[in-house]
């Protein structure tokens, strides 16, 4: 049998591998930073101008921010192809008493997302990026062929929002809590909920939404189960982003399917993706809802063709896989998973270890038994 895993993710400086191939480029990475740092402090202070020039005479609190999604998890991957680019979500909040100024709650989300806009357009013009505001439940900024900022505009509730402020005053100290404090209290909005953090939807007006348990969720299922189950995720989305140019399974779905289904293997990457891969199809088309609500299906964002069609795949993928690991030829295993993967999968059969079965029975539990490699071997 092969060990595939020095080429899936290794420590050794000189020595490439896929885990290390997914990451952005310390520029790039660079560049997003910087761009969300411009970004936030344009809103920070863009909003209160832009709603004082607009006949707001009481005082308008600075937004606070949360980083979330895949930049928070640490698992987001580079692009595979285009036109795919690198998202990188960041929270705008404002205190649900400020929001619920407004006596209808369409105005407010309008009223919100227009601020939003008009201070972002002179940062967006002056850096030559890209403005994007067709999208339901955030404003997008494309900074660059390879990234996009989406900013989602949250209302919280005021003594969360306050929270919030404490918070980045401990973190990065550019902060007064006392900006953060709302000086009187508003009149009261009965369709607004106080206990609930609300999204703006430019169609939808608010909807309940706080990313904030999902990312919880998340990061305890890393400290549970070891970084290993982290790379996992990474392979997994890496899989889809070369075999679906655009759409395929959303990264929360493969989150979420592949948490309960992951087994720690010592050492051994392409084993417990192997795992995961193989029970996969069986779980999406058995339905997988959000890990912190279970009333919200995330199959059924899919459609019942989509969740066929990316169970197929994965039926595909585990064959291959599963065949590259059972195969006597390291060269014709680098082949099988450059097929999978694109060529961000290192073709260095010289690095793959022969390791006996019992070897590989030892790293964790067993595994199936091995299936006919057959069907396709090119991703796409």
């Amino acid at each position: 049998m092969l060990n595939l895993s020095p080429l899936f993710f290794t420590t050794v400086d000189d020595e490439s591998c896929i885990h290390d191939e997914l990451d952005l480029t310390p520029e790039q990475r660079t560049k997003i930073a910087s761009a969300r740092t411009d970004v936030r402090s344009c809103l920070r202070t863009g909003i209160p101008r832009v709603m004082r020039a607009g006949g707001y005479t009481e005082d308008v609190p600075q937004p606070r921010f949360f980083t979330q999604g895949s930049w928070a998890y640490k698992t987001l991957n580079s692009p595979a192809q285009r036109p795919q680019q690198a998202d990188v979500d960041d929270g705008c909040y404002l205190p649900m008493s400020f929001v619920s100024q407004t006596q209808r709650p369409s105005t407010a989300a309008t009223v919100f997302f227009t601020a939003a806009e008009e201070a972002l357009r002179p940062l967006v013009e002056e850096k030559g990026w890209k403005l994007v505001t067709d999208k339901p439940t955030c404003i997008r900024i494309v900074i660059a062929a390879y990234a996009h900022i989406d900013i989602p505009l949250y209302a919280i509730p005021d003594q969360e929002f306050v929270n919030l402020a404490e918070a980045s005053m401990r973190r990065y100290g550019y902060d007064s809590v006392m900006d953060a404090i709302i000086k009187a209290e508003r009149d009261a909005w009965t369709a607004l909920p106080r206990d609930k953090v609300l999204l703006a939807h430019r169609e939808c007006n608010w909807m309940p939404s706080d990313p904030r348990p999902v990312k919880e969720w998340f990061l305890g299922e890393v400290e549970a189960k070891g970084e290993q189950f982290r790379r996992v995720v990474r392979y997994l989305k890496a899989f889809r982003d070369w075999r679906w140019s655009s759409g395929g399974p959303s990264s929360i779905l493969l989150m979420a399917a592949a948490a309960p289904l992951f087994e720690k293997r010592d050492r051994r990457d392409d084993l417990a993706l192997l795992d995961v891969v193989a029970a996969l199809p069986a779980r999406l088309r058995a339905g997988v809802n959000n890990p912190v609500d279970e009333s919200e299906s995330l199959t059924v964002r899919l459609g019942k063709a989509g969740v066929e069609e990316a169970a197929k795949a994965f039926e595909e993928f585990e064959k291959v896989l599963r065949g590259a690991t059972d195969a006597s030829s390291p060269s014709q295993a680098c082949i099988w998973m450059q097929g999978e993967f694109g060529p961000r999968f290192p073709n260095e059969p010289d690095r793959i270890k022969v390791v006996s079965i019992v070897a590989t029975i030892a790293a964790a539990p067993a595994a199936a038994g091995p299936s006919e490699l057959v069907g396709r071997t090119k991703a796409g």
